[in-house]
Order: structure tokens, then sequence, then C-alpha cells
């Protein structure tokens, strides 16, 4: 399966220290009714929750919980439509001051310090998650 959107709109900016960074990534994507894109951001939290999907369980399941300051190394991901929402799937890697990193996906309770962001929009198609059956995952259907 593969589509060939258009690019539309593209946004650089930055989200507020103090601020979920999944919250704000998927508040800025329904604030512009973004339903298809990708995205990349830098910067550095304060804290961060990072979830594992368990293949056996099928399920996501809390992987690491990190109470220190982190460099965002990469945070990259797509935007598509969820139940009929808007969703942003995100993975991201950290780093500690030891150059330790640390990675999976982004899970609410990740706390800004710094973020600054590129979404690019994409246009002419629209992915819809539903489960799958072989991995129990939200996949594009």
């Amino acid at each position: 399966m593969h589509i060939e959107p258009k690019p539309g709109r593209t946004f650089i900016g930055r989200f507020e220290a103090g601020q979920d960074l999944l919250a704000e990534l998927n508040g800025f994507c329904k604030q512009n009714n973004i339903r298809l894109g990708v995205f990349n951001l830098i910067g550095a939290v304060r804290n961060a929750k990072l979830g594992y999907y368990d293949q056996e369980k099928k399920q996501y399941t809390g992987c690491v919980e990190l109470n220190k300051k982190l460099e965002i190394a990469a945070c990259m991901g797509n935007i598509s439509i969820k139940d009929g929402e808007i969703m942003v799937h995100a993975h991201i890697t950290l780093a500690d001051m030891d150059g330790n990193a640390f990675g999976g996906h982004l899970m609410p309770g990740t706390e800004i310090f710094a973020a600054e962001f590129f979404i690019q929009e994409l246009i002419g198609a629209e992915l819809v998650r539903g489960k799958d059956g072989k991995t129990g995952l939200p996949l594009w259907q």
C-alpha cells in the first residue's frame, strides 16, 4: 500500500517550555487541521516518558521514565487520522550529558525545556489508522 501526496503547508516554530511535548504536537496539528504530514523536532526536555510496543502482548507498555534533563537528539513522526481524530505518531531519541541515548515511542508526560519543530503537511490523500489483525497495532489501512 502506498499513496502519492503532494506537499502542502510548511510550518516552522517552537513550543513553550513546561508543556507536554506530545500534547503540543497534537494540539498544533489539530489547531491547523493538519490531517496528513510528517515532522522533525529538536531541543531538550526536563523529563521524558517513552513507550515500547510489546509484540507478544500486542500493547504499548511503559518502557522508560527518565526524570532528568535530556537533549532531543531526534524526534520524528507522522500525522494521520485515528478514530476520526488527528493523531501524531512520534518516536524520539534522547541523550544525557554522558552521551547515553534512550529511545522509544513518545508518550504523554514528556516536559519541554526547548523544542523547535518542522512540520510538512501533505495533501491529496488521507491515511486512516485501524487495528491490524496480525500486529494489533493501529496501522494505516
